[in-house]
């Protein structure tokens, strides 16, 4: 035996002595290929409760993914200013209107940070805070409509909240965990109206899985020069998830404010960053991902309706389901005796139940428990 064998193994066993995990165990032992794939659940787990797109990424993508590890020892600048020129060629906009951060969570997290120096965020009351709050937790308040019955966005409502103490307001379209839509005049209306008062943010998460992309967006009001931010993400119809790259169009000014509270391109890699320059001019993955999600949530609608439960009109890909009088995280948590793993309860919306689209036997796993878990619950 080798004295470099006797490091090894005296290391290994250093490690397990001191509980640590096997993934831990296999880096100490210095044996990549030996590294479990804990990025995906176990066997027979159908994982459902993340709005990920397994059908990603692209052939592309993963070609462009191994290229670059070839030049992994480099910092990512070169490539962050191809992808925002492919973006700002793509939109009408110059680089200056775009920027990049760890996913969309980064952009949208440094604009929450950036307005809350200015006074207070306002939303609806039920839609994706998670940036939001982490603006809370650094002093910022955050101010939400009254609930509305039919869980839409009541956009006249918004428009009459807000005030002198408004700093940013924060629309979802589609929302989630709603997965509404809003008529996008209606909301172009309103951008320009609140735009005299205040910044608009409007996250576009889930743009490309509309009926109409091109339609629903509101990138031409940062065209036309209004206090408007529009974030993306290559997360959702991508399926890069894991690989962290969003983005944010805005005015220079408001890129400008926000980039005060970023790390810039330190904030990115460049594998995900290739990826992205990989996957966002090529349409065909984009409709053959497209076409899989609207097969898994038809698969899901269908359950639902014929286990006699309603569901919201999702233009996303998941669907959020009213549960009548049952406790929406009991309903997790049976289905997740199940092995289905979904969401549970949302603030206060006690029977409304989120299932995210993936793999079509886990969409079915998923869909052949509904009555099984309901008779549990109702027993």
């Amino acid at each position: 035996m080798t004295q470099g064998t006797n490091r090894r193994a005296f290391l290994g066993s250093a490690l397990a002595a001191a509980g640590l995990s096997p993934i831990a165990q296999a880096i100490g032992n210095n044996a990549p290929g030996a590294l479990p794939t804990l990025a995906l659940p176990a066997p027979g787990v159908a994982k459902l409760n993340a709005n990920e797109n397994p059908v990603g990424p692209s052939p592309a993508a993963r070609a462009a993914i191994a290229e670059s590890a070839t030049y992994g020892a480099y910092y990512v600048s070169q490539n962050v200013k191809r992808l925002k020129a492919m973006i700002a060629e793509r939109h009408g906009l110059t680089t200056e209107h775009v920027a990049l951060s760890s996913g969309s969570s980064g952009v949208l997290t440094y604009l929450a940070v950036a307005a809350s120096r200015e006074g207070h965020i306002l939303g609806p009351d039920l839609f994706w805070d998670t940036t939001c709050k982490a603006a809370e937790r650094q002093g910022a308040v955050i101010e939400r409509l009254p609930k509305s019955p039919d869980l839409t966005i009541d956009l006249d409502a918004m428009l009459a909240q807000v005030n002198g103490q408004t700093a940013l307001v924060h629309v979802t379209n589609p929302n989630n965990p709603t997965g509404l839509m809003l008529d996008a005049e209606r909301l172009r209306k309103f951008c320009r109206a609140a735009t005299k008062k205040t910044m608009v943010l409007v996250d576009e998460a889930y743009n490309e899985l509309t009926d109409d992309p091109d339609g629903n967006t509101m990138v031409d009001l940062v065209r036309e020069g209004h206090a408007v931010a529009v974030a993306r993400t290559f997360s959702k119809i991508f399926g890069l998830a894991g690989m962290r790259v969003g983005y944010i169009m805005s005015t220079p000014e408001i890129i400008e404010k926000l980039s005060v509270f970023s790390l810039g391109d330190y904030a990115l890699n460049q594998a995900g960053v290739a990826a992205a320059i990989a996957s966002y001019t090529d349409e065909a993955f984009m409709a053959e991902s497209k076409q899989k999600i609207f097969e898994a949530r038809g698969m899901v609608e269908a359950g639902l309706k014929a286990n006699g439960l309603e569901y919201l009109p999702s233009q996303t890909n998941f669907v959020f389901a009213n549960l009548g009088s049952l406790d929406a995280e009991k309903f997790r948590a049976e289905m997740a005796a199940r092995s289905v793993l979904i969401r549970g309860i949302y603030r206060d919306y006690t029977h409304h139940s989120r299932v995210s689209m993936g793999n079509l036997p886990d969409v079915a796993q998923y869909v052949e428990n509904i009555p099984k878990v309901l008779d549990a619950l109702s027993a």
